[in-house]
C-alpha cells in the first residue's frame, strides 16, 4: 500500500488547512464513509516522482476536554494505520496539557513522529520551536499554513523521508491485467476470490512484492491470466472468516490505483448503503472501467428479486453506464458472466478510435441535439480525436465550448459510449477552444497621413 501519513493534534491547531495545503485542493476529500470514517478524511499528496495517502482526522479531544470513545476508535485506526504522525500543535498556545495528554496517547503505537509547530508566522523559527523541545520529539518543523511559511521545506522532507523508507507501489504486472475486488464487509469479497481461485483451471500462489495491505493473487481463467487484488487480505480457503473482515477505505482507494477493471460488491439480501456509494464514487473518481456485482441473489425469491431492481434503479442514477452482473459466490452461479464481462471491459478499454470515427459520432449527435443558446450564441462542435488510454480520453474541439452546460457534456458522453458499445467504460471528455488570431492585436498604423480635413 502507498505511504500513509496521518495528521493528529487536538482542535483548533491547523489540522484541516494543513490537510487542504498539502492536497493542494479546498475539495480534498476522497472518501467520506458513513459510520465508519466520520472524523476522517482522505487525500493523496504529490511529493516528487512518489505519492502518499494523507488522512486528516477529527481533534482528539470532546466538548469537555476528554477522549470521546468514538473519536478514539476512529482517530487511533487512523494511527494505527499511519507509516507517519504529523502532530499538530499551535505555536501561539505554546505546548498545552492537552497536547502532552495526545502524545501519551500515541507514543504507546511507536509511530514515526514528527512536530509540526504551525502559526509560526511571528517568530523565527528557532523561537517558535523553543517551547516544544521538552516532548522529546527529533523531527519538528515550524510552519504557518496561513501565510504558507515552510510549507516547501516541509513537503521536500516528506518526499524525501517516503522515498528512503517506504516500499513503492508495484509499477510492473507481473501475471496479469490488475482486477480490483472491493465492497463492504460481509458482501461476499472472500468467498468470490476464494470461488475464482478454487476452480480446477486455477494457479493459485502469492505473487513476489505483495503489498503489505492487499493480496495479488493470480488467477487463470479460460487460458486468460489475471491479478486479482484482493483487499479482504484471503490467502487460503481455510483462513476466510467475513465475520472479521476489517474495512479500510485506504487498501480501497490503493487497489483502485493499482486496478484496470474494479469489480463492486453490494449484498442482495440488504439495501444499497452510502457506503456502497462511496465506493462506486472513489471507483469513477479514479476513472475506473466498473462491473456492480450483485451478489447472494440465489437467497432472494422472485418478488424479492424485482424489487432489489427497482431499488437500485432509483440509487444508480447518475451511474446507469455501469453494468450489473448477478451472482452468488457461495454457490458459483454467475461467474462466468462477470469474468466475460471483466474481459470485454479489458478489450473496450483500449480500442483505439479514429479522429474520423469520433467526429461522425460528435457530427450526429450535434445534429439530433444541438446545444442551448448562450446570450444568443450556440456552441459549435467542430472535430474530435482520441487524447489516450486508461482512462479514455476524448478531446473535442469547437467554439464556445467552455459554455457547454454539464448536462450537455453528460449527452456526448453517453452517444460516444453508445456507438461504440463502451458500458462501464469512463469517459473523460476535453473541450479546446479555437483561437481567434486576430485576439489581442492592435491594428497596424497607416503610413499615410490622414485625410481628416482641418477644422480650423
Amino acid at each position: 500500500m502507498a505511504a500513509v501519513i496521518t495528521i493528529v493534534g487536538r482542535p483548533n491547531v491547523g489540522k484541516s488547512t494543513l490537510f487542504n495545503t498539502l492536497t493542494e485542493s479546498r475539495d480534498a476529500l476522497v472518501a467520506a464513509v458513513a459510520g465508519l470514517t466520520r472524523d476522517r478524511q482522505y487525500g493523496e499528496i504529490k511529493l516528487n516522482d512518489t505519492t502518499a495517502n494523507l488522512v486528516d482526522t477529527g481533534g482528539m479531544l470532546g466538548d469537555e476536554g476528554v477522549l470521546t470513545d468514538l473519536m478514539d476508535e476512529q482517530i487511533m485506526q487512523a494511527v494505527e494505520e499511519a507509516d507517519l504522525l504529523l502532530f499538530v500543535v499551535s505555536a501561539k498556545e505554546g505546548l498545552m496539557p492537552d497536547d502532552l495528554r495526545i502524545l501519551e496517547r500515541i507514543r504507546p503505537f511507536a509511530k514515526t513522529t514528527w512536530l509540526i509547530v504551525n502559526k509560526s508566522e511571528s517568530s523565527e523559527p528557532e523561537i517558535a520551536l523553543a517551547d516544544f523541545y521538552q516532548t522529546g520529539i527529533k523531527t519538528m518543523h515550524a510552519i504557518s499554513t496561513a501565510h504558507r511559511q515552510g510549507i516547501r521545506e516541509l513537503r521536500d522532507a516528506l518526499a524525501a523521508y517516503v522515498t528512503a523508507h517506504i516500499e513503492p507501489l508495484p509499477k510492473e504486472n507481473e501475471f496479469g491485467p490488475p482486477i480490483a475486488i472491493i465492497g463492504r464487509p460481509n458482501v461476499g469479497k472472500s468467498t468470490l476470490v476464494n470461488r475464482l481461485l478454487g476452480e480446477n483451471r486455477v494457479v493459485a500462489y502469492d505473487l513476489p512484492g505483495t503489498t503489505r495491505d492487499s493480496i495479488r493473487l493470480p488467477l487463470v481463467w479460460d487460458d486468460q491470466k489475471y491479478t486479482l487484488i484482493d483487499t479482504a487480505g484471503v490467502r487460503r480457503r481455510a483462513r476466510v472468516d467475513e465475520g472479521i473482515e476489517k474495512f479500510s477505505i485506504l487498501k480501497t482507494i490503493d487497489a483502485i490505483k493499482q486496478s484496470q477493471v474494479c469489480v463492486i460488491l453490494l449484498d442482495a439480501t440488504e439495501n444499497i448503503t452510502d457506503q456502497d456509494m462511496h465506493l462506486i464514487g472513489l471507483a469513477v473518481h479514479h476513472a475506473k472501467p466498473v462491473v456492480l456485482v450483485i451478489n447472494k441473489w440465489d437467497h432472494l425469491d422472485e418478488s424479492h428479486k424485482e424489487k432489489v431492481k427497482s431499488k437500485l434503479d432509483r440509487k444508480l442514477q447518475a451511474f446507469q453506464w455501469i453494468p450489473w452482473v448477478f451472482t452468488s459466490a457461495l454457490h458459483g452461479s454467475g461467474l462466468r458472466h462477470l469474468m466475460e464481462r471483466i474481459e470485454l471491459l479489458l478489450s473496450r478499454a483500449s480500442m483505439d478510435f479514429t479522429a474520423n470515427q469520433l467526429t461522425n459520432v460528435l457530427n450526429e449527435a450535434y445534429k439530433a441535439h444541438q446545444p442551448p443558446l448562450v446570450q444568443g450564441f450556440s456552441s459549435q462542435l467542430k472535430y474530435a480525436h482520441s487524447g489516450g488510454h486508461h482512462p479514455l480520453r476524448i478531446v473535442i474541439h469547437g467554439k464556445r465550448v467552455d459554455k457547454l452546460p454539464d448536462s450537455y457534456k453528460r449527452y456526448l458522453e453517453n452517444a460516444f459510449r453508445d456507438a461504440f458499445d463502451l458500458r462501464g467504460i469512463p469517459i473523460i471528455l476535453q473541450f479546446k477552444a479555437g483561437k481567434n488570431p486576430f485576439e489581442q492585436k492592435t491594428p497596424k498604423k497607416s503610413p499615410f497621413p490622414s485625410k481628416r480635413k482641418s477644422t480650423k
